[in-house]
């Protein structure tokens, strides 16, 4: 049996905000929750286990999420940042369609089903 390697990382706030992507996209991708803030060392452990990946950034529209998105711009720079609606403002409560093609402009495989 051949491993995966998983060579996108996404990085959400919530566990609510993991289980709505993980239900959305159609490949394996690993989904970091970081519970809305994030001391030093967790920042460092994720940056270390993202090393050679592609990094995503997706959280809220909100100050806590805007606040978690100005640290990682600042020690994660290589990462893209995906931004859902404002009205919406969290990751969790927007509509499915919305976060597929969110993150189908990324090119990730996501559920045919959710482009509608």
């Amino acid at each position: 049996m051949r491993l995966i390697e998983i060579e996108k990382v996404i990085i959400v706030e919530g566990k609510s905000d993991k289980k709505r992507i993980e239900s959305i996209i159609n490949e394996p991708i690993e989904i970091i929750c970081t519970n809305g803030t994030i001391s030093l060392s967790k920042l460092d452990e994720i940056i270390d286990s993202t090393y050679d990946k592609d990094v995503y950034i997706l959280v809220d529209s909100d100050d806590s999420g805007n606040k978690l998105r100005k640290q990682f711009k600042k020690e994660l720079p290589e990462a893209e940042h995906l931004y859902i609606d404002k009205m919406y403002r969290e990751v969790a409560a927007a509509p499915r369609n919305h976060i597929a093609t969110v993150l189908l402009s990324a090119n990730i495989d996501v559920n045919a089903e959710f482009l509608i």
